[in-house]
């Protein structure tokens, strides 16, 4: 089987249900603690996996004096956050499998990113380690990847008449820990942890619209491996849009969609 290619993005599809999409980051925004240092210089931040720069653009309304620095792997994604940011936020290319923070931070935090990461507990000692005394590592990440939506991604996937042409892509699984795994790591490393998860319900409108949704985050990895067949792309869409559509039943009001969200912040002592 051919092996998973790093995933395209499409800025604009993501974008689409920026509306939802955004507030899991500002209940997580809202459990910041003030940054050390506010007041009497500017704060560093960097905010890992920051995509079009939407959310990055938070940070600068809650600290309009912070040094923020946002990184991301996809060209297409950091093209659209310079042009949505501008001048006042600096964006540049990273991995964040081997990121190692440049210097001090008050803040380090990520918005639905960490779960493209493998192991990225394990880069937990090297990134609180660069905190300054009282900065804080905050993250959240979707902890839906046994979702109706997701198991059935991975069902057809492996379906007969998938299999080889996606090959691994649909077994493609988000890792993300449960909340009290990551309190317990992060409390190891001598922070004090607020840790929780929460299950938004979302109501989508439109056709098909749990496809739309997932089309610009979790079917990123199917769609690249298909990029360069349209045909086998739209039927591929069309089978996998009746499995969302009996799964995710539309009522008079919308497409009721629950996504649950696992959130840390986790502050270093002063």
């Amino acid at each position: 089987m051919p092996p998973v290619a790093t995933p395209s993005w499409d800025p604009g599809q993501y974008l689409r249900h920026s509306g939802p999409r955004t507030r899991p980051f500002h209940d997580l925004l809202a459990r910041i603690p003030d940054l050390p240092g506010q007041g009497r210089r500017p704060a560093r931040i960097a905010d890992l996996g920051c995509g079009a720069g939407n959310v990055t653009a938070l940070l600068t309304a809650r600290w309009p004096d912070a040094d923020v620095l946002g990184l991301d792997n996809s060209p297409e994604m950091l093209a659209e956050a310079r042009a949505y940011c501008g001048d006042r936020i600096t964006f540049a290319h990273a991995d964040l499998t081997t990121w190692v923070p440049d210097g001090p931070y008050d803040l380090i935090v990520s918005n639905a990113a960490l779960q493209w990461v493998p192991g990225h507990a394990r880069s937990f000692a090297t990134w609180t380690k660069a905190l300054t005394p009282g900065g804080t590592l905050a993250f959240q990440v979707p902890g839906n990847g046994d979702a109706p939506s997701h198991a059935l991604l991975r069902e057809l996937c492996a379906s007969p008449r998938w299999h080889d042409r996606l090959g691994e892509a649909g077994r493609r699984r988000v890792d993300v820990l449960a909340p009290q795994e990551y309190l317990d790591r992060l409390t190891r490393l001598g922070c004090t942890v607020d840790a929780w998860e929460t299950t938004y319900v979302h109501v989508l409108q439109g056709e098909d619209p749990v496809l739309d949704w997932i089309r610009g985050t979790g079917l990123r990895p199917a769609l690249t491996a298909l990029a360069d067949d349209a045909e086998a792309t739209a039927a591929f869409l069309a089978e996998y849009a009746a499995l969302l559509r009996e799964a995710y039943p539309r009522r008079p009001y919308g497409t009721p969609f629950p996504f649950r969200r696992v959130f840390v912040v986790a502050r270093k002592p002063d």
